[in-house]
């Protein structure tokens, strides 16, 4: 779990800090009171200090996000709040109740957790990839999975954990898991080739070449490219001579964008099932 912990105010006392001193830590940014009597480092990322100010944890898609786990979208602060949880606040006022009206933007979580009891101020990464599962589609909920474990903030055996708690029927998804996939787009490539009853093969060495990403029946490569380390023209003239040599072994590359296979997946689709066809004949 990201290890934030917010203090009481009756903590605060028992480090010897006085009214007086609260304030004025307050005043000079050491010290954020993010709802009554709790307060936070004033370095705290302001999710977190807006979860606790509603009155729970950042969980799910919000605390994943700024662990860098891939998330394909996230439009909300999602927060978990025990059964009993009251007196929930804005997460931009501490001073105004969270009325359903006001809740436009906040995405309550109310599963049991596997977070320890305490005063954390987010909830454990088993935890917060359960919620994930529970709030997207499930090739997005793969791919944040795949991400989760590529990074090494869980292990393989701690998946059993993330779907303790959720409905069995989620649990189809676990088999389907796989912490080679080193991005999101890797991932969502993957799922669509495995709907197509495609032989899908990940990061595979070629001897002179490199790793590529997929290769799809043993003759089509697919190299899920990203702005990060496919910019600028020595990358492009790299990823040409891969290609290159790929074809002179009998190999036909196609390089998707990250973006196209985000939020262009019909079309993406399309051509592979083109590239797929046309091989067969």
């Amino acid at each position: 779990m990201v290890s934030v912990e917010y203090q009481h105010r009756s903590d605060l006392f028992q480090l010897g800090m006085d009214r007086a001193m609260i304030d004025a830590a307050v005043a000079s940014g050491e010290l954020i009171r993010a709802r009554r009597d709790h307060y936070l480092c004033g370095d705290t990322a302001d999710a977190i200090v807006r979860a606790v100010r509603v009155g729970g944890r950042l969980t799910c898609l919000s605390l994943l996000s700024l662990l860098t786990v891939f998330v394909l979208h996230n439009r909300h602060l999602h927060v978990h709040l025990p059964r009993t949880a009251s007196r929930m606040r804005s997460p931009h006022s501490r001073r105004r109740p969270l009325e359903p009206a006001r809740r436009r933007g906040v995405r309550l979580h109310w599963l049991p957790l596997n977070t320890p009891p305490g005063k954390f101020a987010c909830v454990a990464i088993t935890d917060a990839l359960a919620h994930a599962v529970l709030c997207q589609a499930p090739r997005a909920a793969i791919a944040t999975l795949d991400s989760a474990l590529h990074k090494g903030l869980v292990e393989v055996w701690q998946l059993a954990d993330v779907f303790r708690n959720l409905p069995a029927r989620y649990g189809v998804l676990l088999p389907l898991v796989d912490g080679r996939a080193e991005s999101g787009p890797e991932t969502l490539m993957r799922l669509m080739l495995r709907g197509l009853g495609c032989d899908v093969q990940l990061q595979v060495p070629f001897e002179g070449i490199g790793r590529v990403d997929l290769l799809v029946d043993g003759w089509l490569v697919i190299e899920c490219d990203s702005e990060e380390f496919h910019t600028g023209w020595e990358s492009q003239e790299r990823d040409r001579r891969r290609d290159v040599l790929l074809a002179g072994r009998g190999f036909t590359t196609l390089r998707p964008t990250a973006s196209m296979i985000m939020f262009e997946p019909a079309r993406v689709l399309e051509a592979v099932k083109r590239l797929l066809a046309g091989h067969a004949r």
